[in-house]
This record gives structure tokens, C-alpha cells and sequence, in this order.
């Protein structure tokens, strides 16, 4: 018997999100904890007359990569994935951690590493795949927000809009309400960010502003462009803590010229910043800016997933660009690091305030 709940997820990521469609290739990308989803998946692609592919990852492949594969395994060319992502319609991954800390203390430059190697791959999936993310709850997971697993259970869930009759109608509200933030942000030039900690200008002119609308992460709300790579200048402070490949990072402190990150700390995980940051020419670029529109999500939780939708924040991410979005910075890399403007933040667009304390000036 599957959870109904499950069902109407599956529903929403395999219909609504990844827009699969018949005779199509369907990768699903599960965690082991989540295989009650994994089923719910794989009959929901099997629906739409397409092909599902499952791939099951036990809880500790992470740590068993990096302990163990070896040089020539990190230096190989990705022969095998660039043939399989190619021959792909649509990408389903499904993460359900069971220890969020399980990377905290393994070597850093391995990861990076294995960015660079599957950066090819990456850019195949995020440029020419329909591809849609999410997040399972576990008990790590619901650690690491402070709530219980039934808590926990219930802000995913709400997040997703999976308690409302047609959480579909509910995706259509959040596109119309963003939509009207896009008509005023397409006019901009300079966008002028600050916060305590935070006073960082960058120039968006004639970049494309997107509608993250829920077809690719799920939960969704957001608005995000690429900015112009050489304008960022001056300096950010991103307070919400987040969890990156099982490592918890806390207040990063950014310093830019010229579009370039020239000086860079954090108070926690700063070893795997600079190694991230160090990974390729693009990394110490912008890759992104996003301002996060999703009310149902106001408390952080050590999640990119969630916490970069917060009603009231932004995230700029270092590294690659999305090519929709006009952007043109190349990476390995992709990090969100988020901001939270809701006590005594603000935006403006060439001067004008666009955002104050976390609300929209209408």
C-alpha cells in the first residue's frame, strides 16, 4: 500500500514538475530511505507510457567513494555518464540522508575533485535535461531543522502544497505572484543589496529573470537571474548555515571586486569553502542571483532545498550560470549561499527599494 501522500507527490514531481512525457527516458535517483518514494516514482513514470530507470543509493556511497576510489578514478573522463545523460528525457533525484554529518571530516579536495570531473555531465543535465530536485524527510533531516520527524513530515509536506486539494493551483498562484516581481526586476539595472554585514551591488542589465515556479526544485518559490559577471563589488554576510555534501557551513563572509570573490571566511566549514572555491577560473564568480518568495517556508533548516525559497531572503551562488538566464559564468560548481533580509534588510533596483524587511513594496 503506498502513502497517499506519496502518490501526490510522485504525482506532482513526475506530471508537473519533470513534464515527462511518453517513450521518454526517466532517470529516478533515490536514496535508500526513501524507497517507499522510489515505488510511488516509478509507477507514476510508468503511467505516462515513458521508460523509468532506478538508481538506488545506499546511505554510506559517499563515504566509501571518498575513502577509497583512487586517483584514476577521479582523473577518468566521464565516458559512461556523459553516454547515459544524453540519452535522457527527464532526471528525478530524491535525496534522503540518513547522517546529514557524514562527509564532515573527509577530504575536502576529493569533492571538488569530483565536481570538476562530472562538470560535462552537470552541464548536459542542468542545460539540455528536464531535471527536478527533492528532499525526503528523515530524522537527520529533522534534527538538523530542530523539529520531530511528524513536524518535520508536516513542513515538507506544507511546502510542497501536498495538504491542498490541487497543489497544482497552488503553483499556478506562486508563477502569477512572481511574475509581477519579474515585471519590475526585468527593468533594472542595479540591484543594491543590504543587511547587517552586507552592502553589495551588481548590475543585472539585460539579463533574463526566471520563474522557478516548481518545474525544477520541488519545493519551488523563487525569482533568479545570472548577474553580469564583473560587477559584484563590495561585501555580504550569508547567515543562514547550510549543509553542503554533509558539511555545515556558518557565516560566510564574501568580499568582491570586480565581479571576483577576493576575500572569503566562514566561522564554520571554512576549509571546504576555499577548496570550493578554488576549484576552477569560474568559481570565484557569480553564477546566480535568487530572491526567495516561498511564505509556507519561514524557519531555516541546514537545507539549500528550503531555506534559499525563504520568504524574505536571497542567495547568490558561486559558479556556474544558468544558461537560460543570459548568465555566462562557467564552473564546476554551483553553491547557494543565503542571506536573510527580514530583520533590518533591504533591496533596492537602481535606488528605488524594492524589498524592506523581508516584504514586497507594492
Amino acid at each position: 500500500m503506498i502513502n497517499p501522500i506519496h502518490e501526490k507527490w510522485a504525482k506532482l514531481l513526475v506530471e508537473y514538475c519533470a513534464n515527462v512525457q511518453s517513450g521518454e527516458n526517466v532517470s529516478i535517483n533515490v536514496d535508500s530511505l526513501a524507497t517507499d518514494m522510489a515505488r510511488a516514482l516509478f509507477r507514476e513514470v510508468l503511467k505516462k507510457d515513458a521508460n523509468p530507470i532506478l538508481r538506488m543509493n545506499y546511505a554510506e556511497l559517499e563515504e566509501d567513494l571518498y575513502e577509497l576510489a583512487t586517483d584514476s578514478y577521479f582523473d577518468a573522463k566521464p565516458s559512461f555518464e556523459l553516454n547515459e545523460i544524453k540519452q535522457i528525457g527527464s532526471w528525478i533525484r530524491l535525496r534522503g540522508p540518513a547522517n546529514t554529518r557524514a562527509l564532515q571530516n573527509l577530504d575536502k579536495s576529493k569533492m571538488a575533485r569530483l565536481r570538476k570531473k562530472l562538470r560535462p555531465v552537470q552541464n548536459i543535465r542542468i542545460n539540455e535535461t528536464k531535471w527536478v530536485g527533492s528532499l525526503y524527510p528523515t530524522n537527520a533531516l529533522a534534527q538538523d531543522a530542530g523539529m520531530s520527524l511528524k513536524e518535520y513530515e508536516n513542513f515538507v509536506y506544507s511546502s510542497m502544497f501536498l495538504f491542498s486539494e490541487d497543489p497544482v493551483k497552488e503553483w499556478a498562484k506562486i508563477h502569477d505572484f512572481q511574475e509581477v516581481l519579474i515585471n519590475r526586476l526585468k527593468k533594472a539595472k542595479e540591484v543594491h543589496i543590504l543587511a547587517a554585514g552586507t552592502d553589495l551591488k551588481l548590475n543585472v542589465e539585460n539579463r533574463i529573470w526566471l520563474n522557478s515556479d516548481g518545474h525544477r526544485n520541488m519545493p519551488s518559490g523563487e525569482v533568479y537571474t545570472g548577474p553580469i559577471e564583473d560587477t559584484a563589488s563590495g561585501y555580504i554576510r550569508f547567515d543562514i548555515p547550510s549543509s553542503v555534501n554533509g558539511v555545515e557551513v556558518e557565516n560566510i563572509d564574501l568580499v568582491f571586486e570586480n565581479g571576483k570573490v577576493v576575500k572569503a571566511s566562514a566561522e564554520k566549514g571554512n576549509d571546504l569553502l576555499q577548496s570550493l572555491l578554488d576549484t576552477d577560473t569560474g568559481s570565484r564568480y557569480l553564477g546566480e542571483l535568487g530572491i526567495g518568495t516561498n511564505y509556507q517556508i519561514q524557519k531555516p533548516t541546514k537545507q539549500i532545498l528550503y531555506d534559499e525559497k525563504i520568504g524574505g531572503s536571497i542567495h547568490l551562488a558561486v559558479g556556474q550560470s544558468y544558461k537560460e538566464s543570459g548568465g555566462k559564468n562557467e564552473s564546476a560548481i554551483h553553491w547557494d549561499m543565503i542571506c536573510d533580509l527580514r530583520q533590518e534588510g533591504a533591496i533596492y533596483l537602481d535606488g528605488e527599494l524594492f524589498q524592506e524587511n523581508g516584504k514586497f513594496i507594492s
